[in-house]
């Protein structure tokens, strides 16, 4: 059984950092590329970052380049998501995933990511 157990997350004011792990378990985790997501009231599901098995590829949505670096460390079956200068329209619930096959490159497209963590609230104060 497939488990993506999120922790981190919480509130800080603007300029503010936070780190959101993901722990992967039930899977060949360094065969799956990996995503975080963010959803907020009225909005699609948005792929914030993601990074490919092997670590060499990376994605970053417009507005988290620059401030939000994705890590993998398949050793320890965890994903990372360090979040710097946070701002309000940073708020959102974010969510990791995983595609729904193995070696495949990254996607924007939430309907190919199989596996989804429970969810984690972030909010950012101005």
């Amino acid at each position: 059984q497939v488990q993506l157990a999120q922790s981190g997350g919480g509130s800080v004011p603007a300029g503010g950092s936070l780190r959101l792990i993901c722990a992967a378990s039930g899977l060949p985790f360094s065969r799956y590329t990996m995503g975080w997501f963010r959803q907020s009231p009225g909005k699609e599901r948005e792929l914030v970052a993601g990074v490919s098995w092997d670590s060499i590829n990376t994605y970053y949505e417009n507005s988290a380049k620059g401030r939000f670096t994705i890590s993998r460390d398949n050793g320890k079956m965890v994903v990372i998501l360090q979040m710097n200068s946070l701002k309000p329209e940073d708020t959102a619930n974010y969510y990791c995933a995983a595609l729904a096959a193995s070696y495949r490159p990254i996607t924007t497209s939430a309907n190919e990511y199989g596996y989804w963590g429970q969810g984690t609230q972030v909010t950012v104060s101005s």
